[in-house]
């Protein structure tokens, strides 16, 4: 039972240290809160009487020390200074490592803590900041990867045969590997086809390197942050005799589920008093039942489409009876992978403070919209993106105080992270007030890089979007936070492979919005099942409005354009038998889904609108991912294929084939024109 209850306080603890970070971060801002300093005051409170209670004597002490001068400072003994602030920041961190060895981790530094609580108590007494070594993330002690120490690593880089294709340069990453220390390299040349078979495009090179540093390992995966998951890579430590040890990070392509919160079920028979209000299951467990509902909704798809073939008054009631506990459980195991975006975006604030503190900005992070929910999945993917577009706005974004006043602006910059809920899509916007991005150094940099011609005519919205061409970057100087040209074109993919979009918007001098089109789960939709000829295709139910029905004599009517008359409005749509080239007779009477895209409400011309269908999302696999207009694909209860499309990139798709600029009465059959190659 102890067991229990300290497990119990290692969780509360953790989720503490974020409240107490928060707190402090927000401090920072606002000097002269009390309600601030009480927050951080409680938090440490709590962490120092539960740990007391529990047995953990060491980090009580430590946080008791800290809690010492948060009550003199809520006393108004003390002021709130940014060394203050910055050495509890420390002290927090030391506090997280902590916890982890506790819960059987590296051992914590004792003699870090002490230098802490050193300064702290100098600090309060009026004495010298702290050392700035103190206000480095802290890590773990003697067992922890110690910076002080030079580590032999051996690693084994193998990347994708189309890593090239991608514009990444596996010279810049073994540049970077070189700037840690002493590196050895062999090249293994053993996977090069014969002549004839070499396709100079791709990389058929491994490369097997030796390096000497005293950075940890965590700092050497950073070097292939970005290409991870397109390659082969091991990372193990060598002993002094030469002898690879194991990495004591998981090797790439491993993965551990760790906790999350699911609702308890109540029992009658519980008492008020002793009923659990949550239970921990890992995250496993969660998405093990989900592809067991998705396993159950194909299953019963199928059920129905055997009642519906031999309706009998029992099949039909047990079918029926089978889709209502289906969509019931669907539901709720969807309900259960969903969580609050409060913890991913609170830890940015971090990011802002430290990065702001290296580059001598002053930047306000502000948050709207934390207690929006989405897909456990998806928060687990969205966290680089997010850092890599942060970073770069701190960066290249945000001025230097001095630039800032000279341009009439406020000497702090700063940093808007917002989410909202809009249909079946979460929409995350990072927005900063700094420089923007330059249409026409963007063009230039594209022409001198050979990405579009010098006489090519491109809208506002083009130039933007060249940014995510790979290997793009403006940046003069090559810097620590960033500038590489390896990023944006990952981040773009990175969004894209959850199914979402990444959108631009821009002036210059006045800052830069970008906004992230995400979906709340990856695992089930509902969806309109719709027929065209003998395939048969998937709209997202929450993009469509409306099923008209498309008789011949409206064509007519219409004079070839492809305009519907709905309800008085003009409608432009998509006849998706041409789109696709699909040869299929044209029916006397076609129906037109219309759906809400970002750029409008758009038809899409079907032969038959079957119904509603709960779609289990199936990838398409490697080989299909640059299809961008099909999201995926999903197992009908015949047991054929249906395609998922995407609306948003089918009327983009479109858009970028119509010579002229959009106009309703310029929207004809013959304007757009599709490259097979995209599919």
């Amino acid at each position: 039972m102890i067991d229990k209850f300290r497990q119990a306080y290692r969780e509360e603890a953790r989720d503490l240290v974020v409240e107490l970070e928060a707190a402090l971060l927000e401090l920072d801002r606002d000097r002269e809160d009390p309600e601030l300093v009480g927050r951080a005051f409680r938090a440490l409170h709590t962490i120092k009487g539960s740990g007391a209670m529990f047995g953990f004597d060491a980090i009580a002490e430590f946080a008791h020390n800290l809690e010492t001068a948060f009550d003199r400072l809520r006393n108004g003994e003390l002021k709130a200074t940014s060394d203050l602030i910055n050495l509890s920041l420390a002290a927090g961190d030391q506090i997280r490592v902590m916890i982890e060895e506790a819960d059987g981790g590296n051992a914590a530094d004792p003699q870090r803590s002490e230098r802490i609580l050193a300064d702290l108590k100098a600090l309060t007494a009026g004495g010298a900041a702290p050392s700035p070594s103190l206000l480095e993330p802290a890590s773990g002690g003697p067992d922890a990867e110690a910076p002080q120490e030079t580590r032999t690593w051996q690693i084994h880089f193998r990347p994708e045969p189309g890593m090239l294709l991608q514009g990444l340069n596996p010279r810049l990453l073994l540049r970077e590997l070189r700037d840690l220390g002493q590196l050895e390299i062999s090249l293994d040349t053993t996977a090069i086809p014969p002549l004839a078979e070499i396709d100079p495009e791709h990389c058929y090179l491994a490369w097997d390197m030796r390096l000497a540093t005293e950075a940890p390992e965590a700092a050497i995966r950073d070097v292939f942050i970005f290409v991870e998951d397109a390659c082969e890579l091991r990372i193990a430590q060598v002993l002094s005799a030469g002898e690879p040890v194991p990495a004591t990070l998981p090797v790439s392509g491993e993965w551990r589920p760790d906790a999350l919160s699911a609702p308890v079920t109540e029992r009658a028979s519980d008492s008020p008093a002793s009923r659990p209000s949550s239970l921990r299951v890992p995250t496993g467990k969660i998405d093990e039942l989900v592809n067991l509902v998705g396993q159950l909704v194909t299953v019963q798809a199928r059920l129905s489409e055997i009642a519906a073939h031999h309706p009998t008054p029992e099949l039909l009631e047990v079918s029926e009876a089978v889709d209502r506990v289906t969509a019931a459980l669907r539901d709720n195991s969807m309900n259960i992978r969903m969580l609050p975006l409060r913890a991913t975006f609170e830890r940015f604030r971090r990011l802002v403070h430290d990065l702001g503190r290296d580059l001598g900005k002053k930047v306000i992070f502000t948050v709207e919209g934390a207690e929006t929910e989405l897909d456990k999945t998806v928060i687990d993917q969205l966290s680089d993106p997010l850092v890599h577009l942060i970073r770069n706005g701190m960066d290249h974004g945000i001025e230097p105080p001095e630039e800032r006043i000279a341009l009439g602006k406020s000497a702090s910059g700063s940093i808007h992270l917002s989410a909202r809920h809009s249909g079946a899509s979460v929409l995350i916007r990072i927005k900063d007030d700094g420089r923007g991005l330059n249409s026409e150094a963007i063009r230039a940099t594209a022409v001198a890089r050979g990405i579009i011609e010098s006489g090519a005519r491109l809208g506002e919205s083009d130039i933007l979007g060249l940014i995510f061409a790979p290997g793009f970057s403006t940046a003069r100087e090559v810097s620590d936070v960033s500038g590489r040209g390896v990023g944006m074109d990952v981040v773009r993919r990175s969004i894209e492979a959850l199914r979402g979009s990444v959108d631009l918007a821009s002036r210059p001098g006045d800052g830069l919005t970008v906004t992230l089109r995400l979906p709340l789960t990856l695992a089930i939709i509902d969806g309109l099942l719709v027929r065209i000829g003998d395939s048969h295709f998937v709209l997202p139910l929450t993009h469509s409005r409306e099923c008209v029905e498309l008789t011949s004599g409206e064509i007519q009517e219409a004079n070839g354009k492809h305009l519907a008359n709905v309800r008085g409005e003009l409608i432009p749509y998509i006849r998706l038998s041409e789109f696709f080239q699909m040869a299929c007779p044209r029916p006397e009477r076609e129906q037109i889904m219309v759906v809400e895209t970002d750029f409008g409400q758009y038809g899409f011309v079907v032969d038959q609108v079957l119904g509603d269908h709960q779609t289990v999302i199936k990838t398409l696999g490697r080989l299909y991912r640059q299809v961008q207009v099909v999201s995926g694909a999903t197992i009908l209860g015949n047991g054929t294929v249906a395609l998922i499309l995407d609306p948003n990139r089918l009327v983009q798709d479109v858009l970028q084939g119509v010579s002229q600029p959009l106009h309703p009465s310029d929207w004809r059959g013959s304007n757009y024109r599709v490259d097979t190659r995209k599919r």
